[in-house]
């Protein structure tokens, strides 16, 4: 999983062939033991997708 950007604690993870469990281009949030998955296109958060 490879790091494209490090600051303040915040690590952001970007997953090329992640499309299982969002189905928009997406960025990844970790923090303080925290994951979050926001869309490229808007900003928003995305929510997990139960299977």
């Amino acid at each position: 999983m490879p790091a494209i950007s490090m600051f303040y604690g915040i690590i952001i993870y970007l997953y090329f062939y992640d499309d299982e469990r969002h189905k928009l281009p997406h960025i990844h949030a970790k923090y303080q033991g925290q994951d979050a998955s926001f869309s490229i296109l808007d900003g928003s958060i995305l929510l997990p997708v139960k299977s």
